[in-house]
């Protein structure tokens, strides 16, 4: 009896570690993963450079959008490129 029991949690572990390494191999063959991982590593590197930029640039914009505003606002004309 407990000959049995030994033998049928061994034949079951085994099992259960040839499934999951099945579907393990079955996981990094998918590449559909990959390329949703290719995805995110793209949204993330242009979000990286617009933030950059807008740091970068936000000075001269900013700049640039007061003098719009006050052209409009009828800054005399000299003032206005």
């Amino acid at each position: 009896m407990l000959l049995q029991a030994h033998t049928f949690v061994r034949v079951a572990i085994g099992d259960l570690r040839s499934r999951t390494h099945v579907r393990l191999v079955e996981l990094m063959r998918n590449e559909v993963g990959a390329t949703a991982a290719e995805y995110a590593l793209l949204v993330s590197l242009i979000a990286v450079v617009l933030v950059a930029g807008a740091f970068l640039l936000g000075g001269a914009i900013n700049t640039r959008l007061t003098n719009v505003g006050n052209c409009v606002n009828g800054a005399p004309a000299a003032a206005c490129p």
